[in-house]
């Protein structure tokens, strides 16, 4: 049974975070109080199933909540984004039949909170390489040495998921599995201070022979693209729920643009809206028409997921292409709603400021403008030869 958005991220609890996104984008600061109603509302436990007291959610569920959600307050859901990407990826693998990533729904049902250590700065073959060093421990554990950026959460995790290269052996292998924030070998750095999306606080993690045991290994896999389950179903998640939160930024921008259309009025015409401006109007019916069209592909990646359909090697092409083509919409709408909204948008403290700041984030997280056509010229053309 689907998930009603409106029960569970209430016009209350969402009026609170809403209010809230101001002061801590202006302090640099994580969202605790958000982070807090949202524990006690359930959300950390959208995936978990409702026997183990969660909501029992399907990624369309999450989508719609993420949407709701980022509406409000981007850097909140962009934050909590990365624990449902676990979660989530926990119920994309459990739904085809592997229960690697079983221990992660159970323990966020107990209140565990998912960080996602995995991006590293300049390794731009993010899932199928890692410049982190995984080294053996004798018993089936290892002990991993790096450098992640972009760990958002950073205040509040209690299991980091992360991913090294062993290259003990004949074949280097990846390795994945869950640090615990309460064992030593890891630190934050105090570096987050952005244009955007400040109160993800994504700081930076350094790995000093932080160790995962032998039961917290979920993974080996080989360096290189892989068709792995693990993989899509990090990789599905991740760019279906970024394309949810980028959708939900459009979405309220496009409010405040109307809003800002109906308040603000034309001397020239004689104190007409510009709700009556052709120019406008026209302005504001192509952004309409451009949330409109992302719409749909959002709703279809996440309906197929949750439905088991088999797209085969069209997933990569189709999961890129949602993230790049959502991003790129939001962008390009919440600019259009900048210059509706005039120059008093331009001001400091402005929702539609943030707004703007915010979005640029999109822009950066994989897959990028490149990587993504280089995966759709791939699935249409075959690699490049030599």
């Amino acid at each position: 049974m689907p998930v009603d958005p409106d029960a569970v991220l209430t016009e209350e609890l969402l009026a609170g975070i809403r209010s809230r996104a101001a002061g801590y984008d202006e302090g640099n600061e994580f969202p605790h109080e958000d982070f807090g109603a949202l524990a006690e509302a359930g959300y950390l436990k959208a995936f978990v199933p409702v026997s183990a007291g969660g909501l029992g959610a399907g990624l369309s569920d999450v989508v719609s909540l993420q949407r709701r959600l980022a509406a409000a307050a981007p850097a909140t859901a962009l934050a909590v984004n990365m624990h449902l990407v676990w979660t989530g990826a926990a119920k994309v693998l459990a739904d085809r039949g592997d229960a690697a990533l079983g221990a992660v729904l159970e323990e966020a049902a107990a209140g565990e909170v998912f960080a996602f250590g995995v991006s590293e700065a300049g390794n731009d073959a993010v899932l199928f390489d890692s410049v982190t060093d995984a080294a053996p421990d004798g018993d089936g554990g290892y002990r991993f040495t790096g450098t992640k950026v972009f760990t958002s959460l950073a205040p509040v995790w209690t299991r980091l998921g992360t991913f090294g290269k062993d290259s003990s052996g004949d074949e280097p292998r990846l390795v994945w599995g869950f640090l615990r924030r309460d064992e030593p070998g890891w630190r934050h750095l105090d570096d987050w201070d952005t244009l955007g999306m400040r109160a993800s606080q994504s700081r930076t993690t350094i790995l000093e022979g932080a160790h995962v045991p032998a039961e917290r290994i979920v993974r080996t896999l080989p360096v290189g693209p892989s068709p792995d389950l693990l993989v899509f179903g990090i990789f599905a998640v991740f760019e279906t729920l970024l394309a949810a939160v980028y959708t939900g930024i459009a979405e309220r921008a496009l409010e405040l643009a109307v809003e800002a259309a109906h308040r603000r009025r034309s001397h020239r015409s004689g104190g007409r809206p510009y709700s009556q401006d052709p120019d406008i109007r026209w302005q504001l019916a192509e952004a309409a028409m451009a949330v409109d069209a992302v719409l749909p592909q959002l709703e279809r990646v996440a309906g197929d997921l949750d439905g088991l359909v088999d797209r085969g090697q069209a997933w990569f092409r189709a999961l890129s292409g949602l993230k790049h083509r959502v991003a790129e919409t939001a962008v390009a709408v919440v600019g259009t709603a900048m210059r509706v909204g005039g120059g008093g948008a331009y001001f400091r403290g402005t929702e539609l400021e943030r707004l703007y700041r915010d979005v640029l984030a999109g822009l950066y997280h994989p897959s990028d403008p490149e990587s993504a056509h280089t995966t759709v010229a791939n699935a249409l053309l075959g690699p490049l030869e030599g």
